[in-house]
């Protein structure tokens, strides 16, 4: 930190400022109004909630960088924290053009703000103007630079604020300068614990070092631009913002402004009514802002940190889960954004690990977060290369050939059970990700070739074959109450843990939570029929939705939504207060979505479901992951179908109502690939062989038909038939995708009432010490 022992303000402020290290750090809270950038070198993002700016995003969409900037308007009558008093309106040029304005309207004084981020550099530009008699406004700056939130350093210059953490610096600059300004420590000695103690500013220290810090300034006239700076050092922050102020707010401000025109002209969405058409050109924007531009291609789940004034997680949601980076590549094709589409496969095509899986989740840059693995994470890449590939618009494949090789090998190794369904809680079976796991499969078929080809297609329709084995709770305890023979569980345990007669562990509450698998049950089921496995008049599936509606529906003010399954823990507490490891779920608008195409694949309308969506974003457009599903709690702003403090925007919900929308016009998904529907058609496939492993083995094989046993690598299958007779031994063979196995053929099993085999494996020169059987006929 440089010496500003020569450099204090009019008044000469003290030096250190007491109170180190300051309260814990938090984020700020994750209900947004808008999400901003600018189209062009810029590496800079903000969003706005409660009016003001929050987070910061720098120099990747990875990286928030502050925890706000907000304002005090100083009034005869006593001070105003404008964004703790609630009271503004915002607006943009259009919906597709993120330059808000905003106004804070009080008793005695109104303030005006523009917020623009300059497409050249790293700086943000707010233009202010106070109105009142005889008021003051102040500047407040939380700087959370770097990964260590509880050690930067502010301080005060002559005519700026500055800080740093190791290689993450800020300057905040004022056209008109200051009058006076202090450094402090978060709850300690910053400007909002000054105020809130004396009632206005009395502390002018000069620099806060090493904890949770913040900055105040008086601003010297009632009308100016601020210019936030970031760069790996405080001069280099300095001269940005210096820079962006003598080119002038107003060019600065055009020239972002007509980025996103030029953008937004180039939109092609499908027509809607006029409410509808401008959410979905406003939804188009929110997953054009999440795409990263240090790292093009990386698209984060969300620009928030979910119940961010609660805690300082570095990871929140602003992290790249492969599953939502696509739902953004297919909702981005939606709006006629095929180059921004194809960018997204080739980062995946980056991201993805040799094993041929993505992390969890991960930065921008690729480095991993959470390091656990859920299989649909793992083949939703492979779909969006499909889809691309369908449309004509694949230029590297090779690479993506590659990639899909890799995704669709790991796929046929470890599945069908995941470690994580996409709620990342549990193990096991769950229709959502099977469904991608065998879409999948028959998707990558288009990019593989001889035996390779015919294997992924055969393991697909196996799978297939066995969804309602592994799934569908035939008889289970919630079909008597709804009158139903069954219906398809959230997830169920493998097999050898149990499958439809085993528990699970839910996760999110207090208290350990298990339940029988067939007692839960979620959405998951649509991609049965979304990704053109199951049709939509099944028997099965009309009966689950019968279940779903009275266990996971409720209605708002706003329309109808859904819970995540039931006993969801994922949300704010019965009093309203934050989710804290625990908690009660609540509704997802994304899943109206998802209950939206089912309409549309049943010949239904999707207009109420998109309606739904619309009315349950934010009052700057922005859908958020969950909406409050009871009675309202005025104190902490939360009301029935609107907005919790969980994540806003969720990308990934945004991406939902582009697809519905194409859907409508489309009479079909987006995800529903040609080349899957060809082969399955919504029908339960019959194939005559069946394959064996020991993670899904097999009791029964109907008479006639193959038996593939399978390994992930060589061995030697001792085998006999009806009691060990005849027994053999057969070496392996590579069936591609690394996978290994021994065929036996319907022939050989013509006359036998059960095959019995166990493996040896000679590069271990071992036995796996279990004798296997599986019956013939019956």
């Amino acid at each position: 930190m440089p010496d500003t022992a020569t450099s204090h303000p009019p008044d000469q402020p003290s030096e250190l400022a007491p109170g180190r290290p300051g309260d814990p750090p938090t984020w700020s809270s994750s209900v947004k109004d808008i999400v901003t950038t600018a189209l062009g070198p810029s590496r800079l993002w903000a969003t706005l909630g409660y009016g003001v700016v929050n987070e910061v995003y720098w120099p990747t969409t990875g990286q928030p960088q502050i925890r706000d900037l907000g304002f005090i308007v100083a009034t005869p009558d006593g001070w105003h924290d404008v964004e703790r008093a609630d009271r503004y309106r915002l607006r943009t040029p259009a919906p597709y053009v993120p330059v808000p304005r905003i106004r804070h309207t009080g008793d005695d004084y109104r303030l005006d703000l523009e917020v623009v981020c300059d497409s050249m550099r790293d700086v943000l530009l707010v233009r202010y103007r106070l109105h009142g008699d005889d008021c003051r406004l102040y500047v407040l700056l939380a700087p959370h630079l770097g990964r260590d939130l509880a050690a930067n350093d502010a301080w005060v210059e002559q005519d700026r604020l500055q800080a740093c953490e190791d290689y993450s610096a800020l300057s905040l600059a004022c056209d008109g300068g200051f009058t006076r300004a202090s450094a402090g420590y978060v709850g300690a000695s910053d400007g909002r614990t000054d105020f809130a103690r004396h009632g206005r500013m009395t502390w002018t220290h000069a620099r806060a070092e090493h904890g949770n810090v913040a900055l105040v300034g008086e601003l010297a006239h009632a009308a100016g631009v601020l210019a936030l700076g970031f760069a790996n050092t405080p001069s280099g922050a300095e001269v940005l913002a210096r820079s962006s102020l003598a080119e002038g707010f107003r060019t600065v401000r055009e020239r972002t402004i007509a980025g996103w025109r030029e953008w937004g002209e180039r939109l092609e969405l499908p027509e809607a009514p006029r409410d509808l058409a401008r959410q979905a050109a406003h939804s188009a924007a929110v997953l054009k802002i999440h795409e990263d531009r240090t790292y093009p291609g990386a698209v984060v789940a969300s620009l928030s940190v979910p119940w961010g004034s609660s805690h300082d997680s570095l990871g929140g949601y602003h992290l790249v889960w492969s599953r939502d980076a696509v739902e953004a590549g297919h909702g981005l094709l939606v709006a006629g954004q095929h180059d921004d589409a194809r960018r997204m496969l080739a980062y995946l095509v980056a991201t993805q690990k040799p094993e041929g899986y993505w992390s969890q989740n991960f930065y921008p840059d690729g480095e991993p977060f959470w390091t656990g693995i859920q299989l649909d994470e793992v083949g939703a890449p492979i779909l969006l290369a499909t889809k691309l590939d369908e449309l004509g618009l694949l230029d590297a494949r090779d690479d993506a050939s590659a990639m899909v090789h890799a995704a669709a090998a790991y796929i046929a190794a470890n599945g069908p059970g995941t470690p994580q369904d996409r709620w990342e809680e549990n193990p096991g079976l769950n229709p959502f990700t099977l469904a991608i796991e065998i879409a999948a499969l028959v998707a990558a078929s288009r990019f593989l070739r001889g035996d390779e080809r015919a294997y992924a297609r055969s393991l697909a329709d196996c799978w297939n074959a066995r969804v309602e084995e592994w799934l569908y709770a035939r008889g289970g305890r919630l079909a008597a109450d709804h009158d139903v023979a069954g219906y398809y569980v959230h997830v169920a345990p493998l097999p050898a843990d149990g499958g439809l007669a085993g528990t699970v562990a839910v996760q999110n509450h207090a208290e350990p939570c298990v339940v029988p698998a067939d007692a839960l049950v979620s959405l998951d089921f649509l991609y049965l029929v979304r990704l053109g496995l199951r049709r939509a008049d099944d028997a099965r599936v009309r009966h689950t939705l019968r279940v779903a509606e009275a266990l996971l529906r409720r209605e708002t003010p706003n329309g109808a939504s859904y819970y995540r399954y039931r006993y969801d823990g994922y949300g704010e507490h019965a009093d309203g207060s934050p989710y804290d490891g625990t908690g009660i779920g609540r509704l997802w608008p994304l899943l109206t979505g998802e209950r939206g195409h089912l309409a549309v694949q049943c010949g239904e309308s999707a207009l109420p479901y998109l309606r739904t969506m619309a009315r349950m974003s934010g009052p700057g457009g922005l859908i958020p992951e969950q909406v409050w599903d009871v009675d309202p709690i005025p104190e902490r702003d939360l009301w029935p179908g609107r907005p919790t403090g969980s994540a806003m925007p969720l990308v990934w919900a945004h991406a939902e109502f582009l697809k519905l929308l194409a859907a409508r016009r489309d009479g079909r998904p987006v995800e529903l690939l040609d080349t899957v529907w060809r082969r399955h058609r919504g029908r339960v496939p019959r194939p005559r062989t069946r394959h064996w492993r020991r993670t899904v083995p097999l009791a029964g094989l109907a008479a006639g038909h193959a038996l593939l046993v399978e390994d992930t690598r060589p061995f030697h299958l001792h085998v006999g038939t009806d009691g060990w007779r005849d027994v053999r031994d057969l070496p392996s063979r590579s069936l591609g995708l690394g996978m290994h196995g021994v065929r036996l053929p319907a022939d050989a099993l013509r006359g036998h009432a059960a095959v019995d085999f166990t493996f040896y494996f000679p590069d271990e020169d071992r036995w796996s010490g279990q004798d296997h059987r599986v019956t013939i006929g019956g």
